[in-house]
């Protein structure tokens, strides 16, 4: 019984963690603060860029 219970263990577990796999979570990625500021600085210099080139019209 107890064999016969640890190898079913085993299985479901694996089946556990392959149905994981297929289903990922819909959880946005992590974006550090670092990466979140430099984001924003090339955000800002092209809106600045932007701004330069409309503005002499």
């Amino acid at each position: 019984m107890n064999r016969k219970k640890k190898i079913n263990q085993i299985l479901q577990k694996k089946l556990k963690q392959q149905n994981a796999k297929l289903h990922k979570s819909n959880k946005p990625r992590y974006v550090s603060k670092a990466e979140r500021a430099k984001l924003e600085a090339d955000e800002a210099q092209q809106t600045a860029a932007e701004g330069e080139t409309q503005s002499p019209e």
